[in-house]
């Protein structure tokens, strides 16, 4: 395991899984999480992966001052399982 790894942070970025797919929204990470599974794919390791875009995105919002897009969103989405850089 990574010298950085923060499991506090991680659990915050699980829960955000957890209440967009609780709230299908946005609804690709639904359909991203079902093509995950049927993959083979475990539940925790869908989800953790949509982590990993989520906190991408995340990090990508905050360094370069930019809002939410979408659209680069679920482009990541769909490249999972390739994590995103």
């Amino acid at each position: 395991m990574s010298k950085n790894y923060n499991p506090h942070l991680q659990a915050a970025v699980l829960e955000v899984v957890e209440n967009q797919l609780a709230g299908n929204n946005p609804p690709e990470t639904r359909k991203t999480y079902e093509r995950l599974i049927q993959e083979g794919h475990s539940e925790e390791d869908a989800k953790k992966l949509i982590g990993c875009v989520i906190a991408a995105e995340m990090f990508y919002i905050m360094k370069q001052e930019k809002p939410f897009d979408n659209a680069r969103f679920v482009e990541a989405l769909n490249r999972l399982p390739e994590i995103p850089e």
